[in-house]
């Protein structure tokens, strides 16, 4: 299940929506079929440009993003070289200015801490203006809230929001999720998915069974 390679726009006359996968370049991005990007601000085609933030290829830190998420105009996503290191007695990050203080080059990347990874999971709302820092995992699922500031891993099917994002509610009973996550309607083929759509739009996990 794949959508064409060359498919950025999807609706016809709507240059402020995309396929978001169909726009990435960098190696370090990873992108799932279907996952949407809306900007009416920016040009959404920028995306990598304009919110995937210090995601430098020295640090090799990457960006996953599943199938069928939905990203909100001016969310973004805050890598590890936008850190300083906290356990150093100066948050300065010498390292990066190797030259002026006679560092080794290699070491740029003591400039920071590595939280490691952004890993956001399949079907995922994630509001306007929302920031994702590095090392966070989003569950499949999950709902990120306007400006919500997510901080800490957010499990599946969860409702966050706030700065720092907290949770609000869980969107179905354990069960449901469980059931859910054993499903993985995300990963079916598009005629099945298609077959479905109206028992995926019920919200009865009955009915998509």
């Amino acid at each position: 299940m794949t959508i064409p390679e060359k498919l950025i726009y999807p609706r016809t006359g709507d240059k402020a929506t995309i396929y978001l996968k169909n726009v990435i370049s960098s190696p370090n991005i990873m992108v799932g079929d279907y996952t949407m990007y809306n900007d009416f601000v920016q040009d959404p085609v920028l995306f990598e440009k304009n919110n995937v933030l210090y995601h430098y290829p020295i640090n090799h830190d990457k960006l996953v993003i599943g199938k069928f998420c939905s990203i909100a105009c001016g969310a973004r996503f805050l890598f590890n070289s936008a850190n300083h290191r906290m356990n150093a007695l100066s948050t300065y990050p010498f390292p990066l200015f190797f030259e002026e203080w006679g560092l080794d080059q290699k070491d740029v990347t003591d400039s920071w801490d590595n939280k490691g990874d952004i890993v956001v999971g399949n079907d995922v709302w994630i509001g306007y203006e929302a920031v994702i820092l590095a090392g966070v995992t989003i569950g499949d699922g999950a709902i990120i809230g306007t400006r919500a500031l997510v901080t800490k891993d957010v499990p599946p099917y969860t409702v966050v929001g706030g700065v720092p994002a907290r949770p609000i509610k869980k969107r179905f009973s354990d069960e449901t999720v469980s059931e859910l996550l054993e499903i993985k309607w995300w990963d079916w083929p598009k005629e099945k998915i298609a077959d479905n759509i109206e028992a995926i739009k019920s919200g009865s996990i009955e009915k998509l069974r």
